[in-house]
């Protein structure tokens, strides 16, 4: 009678890798179809808009789907006429926060860098949206005023401009964001690194990505 066995031993080790490989393309699959919100807050000038490019980048390269939700963009769009009192800025950030949660329930990754100087409105969207991850990105007001390529900040200073976050009005830093960049002493580069580090830990993205 001719014995089989050894064939089935041949096959074991085949049907094993092909299983784990499975499960590894799997477990790729579900974290690029995965949704999430990347919230960048911090005040004017900290670098929100250029971090959130340059992990929109990285993320399009991997064939992620990616929007990004620019407070300084979409003004004319979604919230025309509106100013930069307190219960204004904080339907800027609610109507961004909504945008961000449709996209990340369809798979999308959505990168909203935006000042959102209130705590509790930050702390509504992370509810609303579930898979949410915070960046702070933290700069000295000093360095900021330095810096200032558009004069806004010597402008507020001179009491030309109202209502000026971290000038005549307070900005209420998070207390634990997943992801905190110094962006005084951080290149943009070891920001994404945090940034996806953190994706990855929360499950949002692979190693395989």
């Amino acid at each position: 009678v001719y014995n089989h066995a050894h064939l089935l031993d041949l096959r074991r080790p085949n049907a094993a890798c092909k299983k784990r490989s499975g499960r590894r393309e799997l477990k790729i699959l579900m974290a690029s179809n995965t949704g999430f919100t990347l919230w960048l807050t911090g005040m004017s000038g900290t670098g929100k808009t250029t971090t959130a490019a340059y992990i929109a980048a990285r993320l399009r390269q991997v064939g992620r789907h990616v929007e990004i939700l620019d407070e300084g963009e979409l003004a004319d769009e979604l919230w025309a006429g509106l100013g930069d009192s307190k219960d204004e800025r904080n339907v800027i950030a609610g109507r961004l926060g909504f945008v961000a949660n449709v996209l990340t329930r369809n798979g999308v990754a959505a990168l909203v860098p935006c000042v959102s100087p209130y705590k509790a409105k930050r702390e509504e969207n992370r509810r609303a949206i579930g898979r949410y991850v915070e960046v702070y990105v933290d700069c000295p007001t000093e360095k900021l005023i330095e810096r200032d390529s558009t004069g806004r900040y010597k402008k507020a200073l001179n009491g030309e401009i109202p209502n000026f976050i971290g000038i005549t009005e307070p900005y209420e830093p998070p207390t634990s964001p997943e992801v905190t960049i110094h962006s005084d002493v951080e290149s943009v580069e070891d920001g994404a690194a945090k940034i996806f580090q953190s994706l990855l830990d929360l499950g949002y993205m692979s190693t395989e990505e």
